[in-house]
C-alpha cells in the first residue's frame, strides 16, 4: 500500500514539475518571443542575405545576377581602390578615436575641479553630441569654405591662405576627422568625468600629502583607475568611427574624394555611380567580421591591463 502511494506521489510531482516548467516556457516566449522574433527579422536575416548577396555578381536594380563565388572579396582585397580604403579608414579612425579621446579626457579633467558655471560648460561640451551629423556637417560647410567661410576669414587676417579642403584629398580627410572629434569628444568628456568622480578623493589626498605633484597624481593614481573607462571608450569609439560617421562624410564630401572609409565605400558602390550591389554587400561583410574581430583582440589582450578595484 505505501509502495502504491509514494509511486502516486512521485507521479504528482513529477506532473507538478512538467506544469511549472511548461509555465515558466510560456512566459519566456509571450516576453522574450516577440524581441526574438525582431532580432531574426532584422538582424540576422538581412546578415545572412548579405552574405549570399556578397556572392553574387548583381548591379542594383537588375533582375538577374549570376554566382561568382568569392571574387568579389577577392577583387576588394587585391585592387588598388580597396588598399586605399584600408588606408583612409586606418587613418580616419586612428585620428578621430584618438583626437575624441585625448580632448575629452582633457575637458574631462578641467569640468572635474570647482570652476564656476560648471554645469552650463558640460551641457555646451555634450550637446554637439546629440545634434544631428547632417546638420553639424552643413555648418561645418560655410566655416570650412575656402572663398566666404569663417576659417578662410580667419586664416586671412593672419596672412595664410584657405588649404583646398575640397579639392585636396588629404586635406578633405582631415578635414571630416575635425569635424567627427568636435561632435564626439562631448561623449567622451562625459564618460571620462563620470570615470573621474568615481575614483575615491581619499587616494588623491595619499598622494597629495606625499607631495606628488599633479603630473605624478594622475599618472599613478588618477589613470590606472580610470583604465576601465579608457577601454570602454577604445571599444565604443573604434567601433562607432567605423560605423557611425557616414552622416558627415556624405554631406561633406558626397563623392569620397579621399574621405571613402570602408562604411563611406558602401554606399559609394552600390548607391553611387558603379551600383555593384554584390561588390558593396561583400565590403559590408568584410567590415561586420573586421568590427568583431577588433573587440574580441580587445576583449581578450586589452582587457587585461584594465585595473577594475
Amino acid at each position: 500500500m505505501s509502495s502504491a502511494v509514494q509511486t502516486e506521489q512521485e507521479r504528482t510531482r513529477v506532473r507538478a514539475h512538467r506544469r511549472r516548467q511548461s509555465k515558466n516556457w510560456s512566459l519566456f516566449l509571450l516576453f522574450a518571443g516577440p524581441n526574438i522574433l525582431l532580432i531574426l527579422a532584422f538582424i540576422y536575416y538581412p546578415l545572412f542575405s548579405n552574405m549570399y548577396y556578397s556572392t553574387l555578381d548583381w548591379r542594383l536594380g537588375s533582375s538577374s545576377a549570376t554566382q561568382i563565388g568569392l571574387e568579389n572579396y577577392a577583387a576588394f582585397f587585391t585592387s588598388d581602390s580597396g588598399l586605399e580604403v584600408w588606408r583612409v579608414t586606418a587613418i580616419f579612425t586612428a585620428g578621430a578615436v584618438l583626437g575624441s579621446m585625448i580632448l575629452g579626457l582633457l575637458i574631462a579633467l578641467v569640468l572635474n575641479k570647482k570652476i564656476p558655471g560648471k554645469t552650463a560648460a558640460r551641457t555646451a561640451v555634450f550637446s554637439p553630441y546629440v545634434l544631428s551629423g547632417v546638420g553639424v556637417a552643413m555648418v561645418w560647410n560655410f566655416i570650412f569654405d575656402p572663398t566666404r567661410g569663417g576659417l578662410s576669414h580667419i586664416l586671412g587676417f593672419f596672412g595664410v591662405s584657405s588649404p583646398e579642403w575640397y579639392l585636396n584629398e588629404d586635406w578633405s580627410l582631415f578635414m571630416v576627422i575635425i569635424v567627427y572629434v568636435w561632435k564626439n569628444l562631448g561623449y567622451c568628456a562625459v564618460v571620462f568625468l563620470a570615470g573621474l568622480q568615481s575614483i575615491p578623493k581619499d587616494l588623491i589626498e595619499a598622494a597629495t600629502i606625499d607631495r606628488a605633484g599633479p603630473i605624478r597624481r594622475f599618472v599613478s593614481v588618477t589613470l590606472p583607475l580610470l583604465t576601465p573607462t579608457v577601454f570602454f571608450l577604445l571599444v565604443t569609439n573604434i567601433l562607432f568611427s567605423m560605423t557611425n560617421a557616414f552622416d558627415i562624410l556624405r554631406t561633406m564630401t558626397p563623392t569620397g574624394h579621399g574621405t571613402n572609409t570602408i562604411i563611406f565605400e558602401i554606399y559609394l558602390q552600390s548607391f553611387g555611380a558603379y551600383q555593384r550591389a554584390g561588390y558593396s554587400a561583400a565590403i559590408a561583410v568584410v567590415l561586420f567580421f573586421t568590427l568583431f574581430f577588433i573587440t574580441a583582440v580587445q576583449l581578450r589582450f586589452v582587457e587585461r591591463k584594465v585595473h577594475y578595484s
